[in-house]
């Protein structure tokens, strides 16, 4: 099913689709990157990660999300050039950028880039890394405020090895509120955000992709079918998981074809309610920027929370099992 056709402003060379969430001005705007990355072009990357940040900054965001490989696009199968190029990509190599040109467009209003690339890693692997650059950040790479991708899919394992650490919480200086991270694959994992919900009590999940539309699952004798399963997977899942866990999503996609493989990316970056309601949507097939001012991270949660809590609920109820049988605990 292709997407409706819809009218989108378009500000230095990005459409921009800008929505409204509350009057209250004091609240946070979130901006999401629903952008293609060149492969190969790391200059043509930069060049469009400053163009969209200017944008952003512009529109009034404090908080702008960058897709997963923004900078250097995806990995391919032919292992020698695909190195090659993306040795050229790691952060290590461009922290002049980081220091010179991007940290500079921070500042009272936007606060902070979540940004995704790789660095160096071990055994001759890179590691998947997610920095927040701001201000009150001196190092992009410091641990204190960057996650490494924890669960590696298919060609990553090739190239990349797992984060040490599962996850990553940080509360916002000026933002009063609690994000965790997560990269692509890694927001599959429901024990991984039902940590970051019940356990660190976090408002909103920053989850950044470079999440595949294409593959196929047929059943005939049901008459069902779809080439783009992972696509729609994506949809599926940033919903039921906002909703299970009562926590907002803000997830920034890819989009477009990769420039040596053909394979299509997405996009669909959005903004997921911790209800479950998806609030808005970018594209699944051109960039685009989304912006959505006065969100009410902690109240929205918090409302939620207070017509049902599932963590209150759950840790009521619930009792560990061994071999199959429940412990005899009686309920408190």
């Amino acid at each position: 099913m292709t997407q409706p056709q819809r009218s989108v402003p378009v500000i230095d060379g990005f459409q921009v689709l800008e929505r409204t969430y509350s009057n209250d001005e004091t609240l946070p705007t979130v901006g999401l990157a629903n952008i293609h990355a060149v492969v190969p072009g790391i200059e043509a990357n930069k060049q469009k990660i400053l163009d969209a940040v200017g944008v952003f900054a512009e529109l009034g965001v404090n908080v702008a999300i960058f897709p997963e490989f923004a900078l250097s696009g995806y990995f391919w199968e032919d292992e020698p050039a695909c190195r090659a190029y993306m040795d050229q990509a790691l952060t290590e190599e461009h922290l002049d950028w980081i220091d010179d040109d991007l940290r500079p467009l921070c500042g009272d209003e936007l606060q902070a880039i979540v940004l995704n690339n790789l660095t160096s890693g071990p055994d001759g692997k890179y590691r998947n890394r997610t920095m927040v650059i701001s201000e009150l950040v001196e190092d992009p790479l410091e641990a204190d405020s960057s996650y490494d991708k924890v669960y590696l899919p298919g060609i990553e394992k090739l190239y990349t090895s797992s984060g040490t650490d599962d996850r990553l919480v940080l509360r916002g200086t000026r933002i009063p509120a609690t994000f965790g991270f997560t990269t692509c694959y890694d927001y599959l994992f429901v024990e991984e955000l039902r940590e970051y919900a019940f356990g660190d009590g976090v408002d909103a999940i920053i989850q950044v992709a470079s999440w595949r539309a294409g593959a196929n699952r047929e059943y005939p004798l049901m008459n069902v079918r779809s080439d783009r399963y992972y696509g729609e997977l994506w949809d599926m899942t940033m919903s039921a998981s906002s909703a299970q866990n009562q926590v907002w999503t803000f997830a920034a996609n890819a989009v477009g074809r990769h420039g040596v493989t053909g394979e299509t990316f997405w996009g669909g970056s959005g903004v997921w309610a911790p209800s479950g309601i998806c609030l808005v949507q970018a594209s699944h097939h051109n960039d685009e920027l989304l912006v959505v001012h006065n969100v009410d991270v902690v109240g929205a949660r918090r409302f939620e929370l207070d017509d049902f809590n599932y963590e209150f609920d759950f840790r009521q109820v619930h009792r560990q099992m061994s071999d199959g049988i429940a412990e005899e605990e009686p309920l408190d």
